[in-house]
């Protein structure tokens, strides 16, 4: 069995396994970060940590919308990179079953940060793969924006 956290983006409900997840905190107001890929919408210091703010919608190519003082922010982990997901609503942790659970490769040909899709009650949820989320290039040049934020801020 594994535990899921359920979100939503743009009413499509959304997953990420519970052990990626650090906590989920009140949206709040995020700071642009030149340079960086444009699925980043900025940086939020959390407990005193620059961590992005990656934007699904822009991602899964949904419309993009502000962010709103009622979204959710998910800080999560994408590897050894803490990220911050905007998500509109969390619906809160469910437990899956093996038999609840499938790769969506096994499926269709999914896109690399979806790993697999969860079976509930009331219909479907992509588990989201925060390590491949972002493309090496993205990666990169996420890596040199934070660099230079971190320089121009007096961090480095």
């Amino acid at each position: 069995m594994s535990e899921v956290l359920v979100f939503t983006v743009n009413g499509h409900r959304c997953g990420l396994p519970l052990e990626h997840v650090r906590e989920i905190l009140r949206a709040v107001a995020v700071t642009p970060l030149p340079g960086a890929p444009a699925v980043v919408q900025g940086v939020i210091d959390v407990r005193g940590v620059l961590v992005p703010v990656i934007g699904l919608r822009e991602r899964f190519r949904l419309p993009v919308k502000e962010i709103e003082p009622s979204d959710r922010f998910v800080v999560a982990m994408a590897g050894e990179r803490p990220v911050v997901l905007v998500a509109d609503s969390v619906a809160g942790v469910v437990a899956l079953e093996p038999t609840d659970a499938r790769e969506l490769n096994e499926l269709v040909s999914a896109p690399r940060y979806v790993s697999g899709v969860g079976r509930l009650p009331d219909g479907l949820v992509l588990i989201q793969d925060l390590r491949r989320f972002l493309s090496r290039d993205e990666a990169v040049s996420l890596d040199e924006a934070m660099s230079e934020s971190g320089r121009a801020g007096g961090g480095g």
